[in-house]
């Protein structure tokens, strides 16, 4: 493994977790996108999921939750339903984007009031509408049904991709943890600046050691230093959670050094006082744990290094127009 280490708003934590969705599954959506052509004549794939996620009754959060792609997930797993649906004949395409409900649909729709809840009935549902592909191994070949997966194929690959960067960021604070404590407040400094903080001159720098005043780093906003952050870094254990206390040194020392804002960065983690603390004080002070470091630390490459890249290609609809 290689070597680890190579606007205050983007500082504060971005979407959860695609393992705590709002949004339901795509199976759920099967009958919603039914419902909403069960009326007859012919609707746009646009409007079908507009109306699909109304009668599906979500949430404002749930429809604002994005994909690390950052298209709306609801309206990526409403897609897979109606690509389900095409492929079963229970909608047509009537032109190009623009769907009806089939009879075969509307036997289904009407069959099933309760429509589906889980990924084991969807796939026995829709596996036989597609086509059967051959696989070859070393030893002999199989004949396995086309649809695979339970998720839309993007959302195989983000999840794929979610665990590797878990991983990574559980290979990332076991380093930081472990090492010197000089090398760690560098460590934070670099990746403010990585994040474009100091400029482009990378204005800059660890200022921790005997006479630090309480501050571990400092970025220089503009070049004359006129506007200035200051950065306190604690190598910490994990479950060597940072205290009320120490934030209230560090404020001090920014008073003492007439600064109104600092960054407080830790490769453990905050108790629910010093967060509170933080939050109730006027002096602007963002928090960053272990877990948000190294997402940070991912993100603008710092101490990692890109092993490989994947593209994902769909039809360009305008060349066939």
């Amino acid at each position: 493994m290689p070597p680890v280490w190579t606007h205050l708003c983007t500082l504060c934590p971005v979407t959860a977790d695609a393992a705590a969705s709002l949004v339901p599954i795509w199976p759920v959506f099967v009958r919603p996108v039914l419902e909403v052509l069960s009326g007859g004549g012919t609707l746009s794939r646009r409007e079908i999921t507009k109306r699909t996620l109304d009668v599906a009754g979500l949430s404002v959060e749930a429809r604002d939750e994005l994909m690390d792609s950052g298209h709306p997930r609801a309206e990526n797993r409403v897609g897979w339903a109606i690509t389900h649906l095409s492929k079963a004949s229970w909608i047509d395409r009537a032109s190009r984007g623009h769907y009806r409900i089939s009879d075969a649909g509307r036997t289904w729709y009407e069959q099933n009031p309760d429509g589906l809840s889980d990924f084991g009935t969807a796939h026995r549902l829709f596996a036989p509408f597609w086509p059967k592909r051959e696989r070859t191994t070393d030893t002999h070949s199989v004949v396995v049904d086309e649809i695979e997966a339970d998720v839309d194929p993007v959302e195989q690959i983000e999840n794929g991709i979610a665990r590797a960067k878990a991983d990574v960021v559980d290979a990332l604070l076991d380093r930081i943890r472990t090492s010197d404590p000089d090398f760690f407040e560098q460590a934070v400094v670099d990746v403010l600046l990585a994040m474009g903080y100091g400029g482009t001159e990378q204005r800059g720098k660890r200022i921790g050691g005997t006479g630090d005043g309480g501050v571990d780093g400092v970025i220089d906003q503009d070049a004359l230093g006129l506007d200035q952050i200051y950065v306190q870094a604690k190598r910490y254990a994990d479950g060597h959670n940072v205290g009320r206390e120490a934030i209230q040194a560090f404020i001090g020392a920014l008073h003492g050094l007439g600064a109104s804002r600092g960054v407080f960065i830790t490769s453990s983690a905050f108790t629910q006082g010093a967060r509170e603390y933080a939050r109730a004080i006027p002096t602007r002070i963002v928090l960053i744990d272990g877990a948000r470091l190294a997402d940070l630390m991912i993100q603008y490459r710092v101490g990692v290094q890109v092993k490989q890249t994947y593209e994902i290609v769909e039809v360009d609809e305008d060349f066939f127009e």
